[in-house]
């Protein structure tokens, strides 16, 4: 009877670890229309997981934002890129959910948010207010949906934050999405772990073939390996409605029928989002455009996402011996996918080692480390590179290579160069580029000093002095010089950069400050005349734009406007 307490208790301990105690049917819909996914929950993006339930809205803008539960707003966050327009809103059980890219706030948030802008001068703000202030209540209109910020289409970015400000998968707390359909399997593949460890008659990752079987699982081709080994799988899933290859929700790994890994997208806090680039073959990832995740995990690899991990998911072969390796991919709503894997240990003595690129630079990860010459230097902070590297640095007359991007960076590195032979003109057009498709020099934020500029920076690449010396163009698009725009509810311009880009606009009617929407990636201002600063029926426009050299033009126009 003790026994059958104690594997009871030890069951019930680990059904509460796989699953957070959360409220079920605490938080409901953002929105009034059924719920289709354009992304998941811990999606693998660009250098992060992606932190809430992306959800489509019918492809178009403006749909009712509700408010999750009751609580109060107690952040919004206005910005050109990132989450563009966003609301954050703290409930009384301590969790946050946050509502992003959206077109326009509440009547009520939005008159708060204005009247703070308007007092700055300055479109992007960041605002904290009080628990008394912004109060709502469950269903309550908060928002409209948009496409601001990093958005590539019109949708709702929706979260669930615990009380440490970590993002939690909205699926754990009875946010439903139709889903019928079992995760799509892109590729298998197995690594040699150390120098001794080899794979079918190679020491270099291996692709592994699967037959598909009529269950929908997979058998692979019977691998000969021994040593230390791993393996990789590239999976996608689709929910019911939508095409879209979004993440899956977790992976799990069995060896001879126990369990040696498990990944599932449940919590993750910011500061370890970035060690995504070590959960995936970030080589293979810069080379393919294929994320491939790691199912086992590399030395100081500390992301808290991994369960049941035994051996750090590595997998020891022995000469003469057999293993069954059992992969399951599933999604949320438990469809799933399995691969097995059969593995025949065989020691082989005539594979030649795996070679290793070596140059005149190497740096490991826990030491810092720098070069220079020809005027150029290179910083390279300890913990900023996941494991000790050879470079491939260049030094050139005028430019820098800094190994290549199939290496990610955790932190950033910096550049310098030494201008003193440049004159005071010439510096103030100067600015330290990387050099991108064709050589195009792309501007990275240059600090400068008398003699040195330098630019931080967390990607690998050429580096050189660019000069801009154009300044950018503003054109008016709904409007022109001296044209009555009574009938316009808002006033648009183009504005655009040639080299260096946007830094900064500014923008007066009659000497008064107006605020203009800056949405880049249609290189738009819009001023919306329901503000209601401008008043007079004769109105003189000035915008001022900035590049980031500081060249700078100047747009004036007249135009008549009745006011009712």
């Amino acid at each position: 009877m003790k026994s059958i307490l104690a594997v009871f208790l030890l069951l019930i301990s680990t059904i509460a670890l796989a699953q957070p105690n959360v409220p079920k049917d605490y938080f409901q819909n953002p929105l009034d229309v059924p719920l289709v996914l354009s992304g998941t929950f811990g999606e693998l993006r660009s250098n992060h997981f992606h932190s809430g339930l992306d959800i489509k809205t019918q492809q178009r803008q403006g749909l009712d934002v509700v408010a999750s539960a009751k609580g109060y707003v107690s952040r919004i966050n206005i910005q050109h890129y990132g989450y563009g327009k966003a609301l954050y809103v703290q409930h009384p059980n301590g969790y946050t959910t946050v509502y992003a890219h959206l077109k326009k706030f509440s009547p009520e948030i939005e008159a708060y948010v204005k009247k703070r802008q308007y007092a700055n001068e300055t479109y992007e703000i960041e605002l904290f207010p009080e628990a008394n202030e912004l109060q709502v209540e469950a269903n309550e209109l908060i928002a409209f949906s948009g496409n601001t910020g990093g958005s590539g289409g019109p949708h709702l970015h929706f979260e669930i934050r615990d009380g440490s400000q970590r993002p939690m998968n909205p699926k754990l707390f009875g946010i439903e999405i139709n889903d019928n359909r079992a995760p799509i399997i892109d590729g298998l593949y197995a690594y040699p772990l150390d120098a001794d460890a080899h794979i079918n008659n190679s020491r270099e990752r291996q692709k592994i073939n699967l037959i598909p079987l009529e269950d929908g699982s997979y058998i692979a081709n019977e691998i000969d390996a021994c040593g230390n080994i791993g393996f990789g799988v590239s999976s996608v899933d689709q929910q019911d409605g939508a095409p879209n290859r979004n993440g899956v929700y977790q992976i799990e790994a069995e060896l001879n029928g126990d369990r040696v890994f498990t990944l599932p997208f449940k919590r993750f806090s910011f500061a370890e989002s970035r060690h995504l680039n070590q959960l995936i073959d970030y080589e293979y990832y810069s080379k393919n455009k294929k994320r491939i995740q790691k199912l086992f995990v590399e030395n100081g690899n500390p992301l808290s996402l991994y369960e049941d991990v035994v051996n750090k998911g590595e997998l020891y072969i022995q000469d003469s011996l057999n293993y069954n390796y059992t992969i399951k991919v599933s999604d949320f709503a438990g469809n799933e996918r399995i691969i097995r894997v059969p593995i025949q240990g065989m020691q082989r003595n005539d594979i030649p080692p795996k070679k290793e690129e070596k140059t005149d630079y190497f740096a490991q990860a826990n030491q810092p480390f720098a070069a220079e010459a020809n005027g150029m230097d290179i910083y390279i902070p300890k913990g900023s590179l996941y494991k000790d590297t050879y470079l491939d640095i260049e030094f050139g007359e005028d430019k820098v290579k800094v190994h290549n991007d199939h290496t990610p960076l955790h932190t950033n590195i910096t550049i310098g160069f030494d201008v003193s032979g440049y004159s005071a003109e010439e510096k103030e057009k100067l600015f330290i580029a990387r050099l991108g498709y064709n050589d195009r020099p792309n501007y990275s934020s240059t600090y400068k000093k008398v003699n040195r500029f330098t630019t931080r920076t967390r990607t690998f690449g050429e580096y050189t002095l660019a000069s801009d010396v154009t300044s950018p163009k503003i054109w008016p698009t709904n409007f022109n010089d001296g044209q009555w725009i009574s009938n316009n509810s808002t006033l648009q311009v183009k504005i655009s950069d040639d080299l260096s880009g946007i830094k900064s606009y500014r923008a007066t009617v009659n000497g008064k400050f107006i605020l203009m929407e800056y949405e880049y990636k249609n290189n738009t201002l819009t001023h919306d005349f329901s503000d209601g600063v401008v008043t007079e029926t004769e109105n003189e426009l000035k915008i001022i734009v900035t590049d980031n050299v500081g060249n700078s033009n100047i747009y004036e126009a007249t135009f008549f406007r009745k006011n009712s």
